[in-house]
């Protein structure tokens, strides 16, 4: 009996596990495109996602910004703010631009400043 390599077994499963993966993917993606009704449900979750994020950021500055009365800020702190605040605005925009053409693949220095370059 020759002796087994479980290197070669390893290799061999994740073969197999990625193409099962693959195999599941492209079924998805044919019921997604002969389901109109499944294109729906997803576009409307995606629509209420988009929504819900711009809420909650509405909402939590409403929280936040009236309990900053009387705080002094430090010249870091408020560079810090201004960085994030010009990463809300890129997002913003980038939303925008996503909702009024469809073209949602970010620029490159929209890329890096939203991941905080």
């Amino acid at each position: 009996m020759a002796d087994r390599n479980p290197e070669n077994d390893d290799v061999a499963r994740h073969a197999v596990n990625r193409a099962q993966a693959d195999h599941a993917r492209q079924g998805v993606e044919i019921v997604r495109q002969r389901t109109p009704a499944l294109q729906y449900i997803e576009h409307t979750n995606e629509f209420l996602d988009l929504v819900g994020a711009c809420a909650q950021f509405v909402a939590s500055a409403g929280r936040i910004v009236p309990g900053l009365r009387g705080q002094n800020y430090t010249d870091d702190e408020k560079a810090t703010v201004q960085r994030n605040l010009a990463r809300v605005r890129a997002a913003a925009d980038w939303i925008e631009g996503a909702v009024a053409t469809g073209q949602v693949t970010p620029e490159e220095g929209l890329a890096r400043l939203l991941s905080g370059e």
